[in-house]
């Protein structure tokens, strides 16, 4: 019954995927099969119909993302919308009134800029949406951080970012990624990105990575942090549980929306 119904639509289906390995950098069978609700058979037969018309790169268990861009924001925002909304929420909920918050990039990221509304608090961030989300709110005192603009991203990247990570310090860090592996490393499949990523971490007093179930484990090509390095993980509930377990055995508090 799963296969017959999205055959109906097989582009519209296709190019969802293709949308989940821009946002990812990579995706397994298994995960592409329980996001889109279809059979792995199903996802195999795309993923080798669009290996075969160079959207993705076909690697064992999964595929690979092609290089050509970054996904548009706006694409990225409504994927899993309401599992981001829930995360953000739970995260923006660890705020006080009064404390500091370095936003990363990404999607999610807005969100909890969207629930810190009416706060008093210091906002800083390298992403452009939270900018557009926050600046006419007068009772956040927001600083944007320099760098090169990534127009298709909305965010800030390079040395001028880096360089002004340096100069600060911030009681939460809000942080994505592409995925965390089984041993709990948080990876990064935009390798530009890293580099602030790892700054970010380095200006904050707690750490708070926020994911959902879908990247538990997950896939990304570059190393962003240990598990020690965290202080909280806000997933859902259907976040793979033996991951969870080696945050938790890390030290790392484990909050589900």
């Amino acid at each position: 019954m799963r296969d017959t119904v999205c055959a109906v639509l097989p582009k519209q289906r296709q190019d969802q995927i293709v949308r989940a390995l821009r946002a990812d950098g990579a995706g397994g069978v298994k995960v592409l099969a329980g996001k889109l609700g279809v059979s792995e058979a199903t996802i195999r037969r795309d993923l080798e119909q669009l290996h075969a018309e160079g959207r993705l790169t076909r690697v064992y268990g999964g595929a690979l993302a092609v290089d050509g861009g970054d996904e548009p924001f706006a694409e990225v925002n409504a994927v899993n919308a309401e599992e981001k909304d829930r995360i953000a929420r739970r995260a923006a909920e660890l705020v006080s009134d009064g404390e500091s918050v370095l936003l990363d990039i990404g999607t999610t990221a807005v969100r909890v800029a969207q629930h810190l509304h009416g706060r008093s608090v210091t906002v800083v961030t390298s992403n452009l949406a939270v900018l557009e989300e926050l600046e006419n709110d007068e009772q956040i005192e927001l600083i944007v951080l320099g760098g090169f603009v990534r127009r298709s991203y909305r965010s800030l990247v390079g040395y001028l970012t880096e360089e002004s990570l340096r100069q600060i310090h911030v009681d939460w860090l809000f942080l994505g990624t592409s995925g965390v592996r089984p041993d709990g490393r948080v990876m990064d499949s935009t390798m530009i990105e890293v580099p602030v990523k790892r700054a970010m971490i380095k200006a904050a007093d707690r750490v708070v990575l926020l994911a959902d179930g879908t990247k538990f484990p997950g896939h990304g090509v570059a190393r962003v942090c240990e598990p020690s390095e965290l202080s909280v993980v806000v997933t859902e509930p259907d976040a793979d549980e033996a991951t969870r377990t080696q945050l938790i055995e890390a030290g790392v508090q484990v909050v589900l929306a």
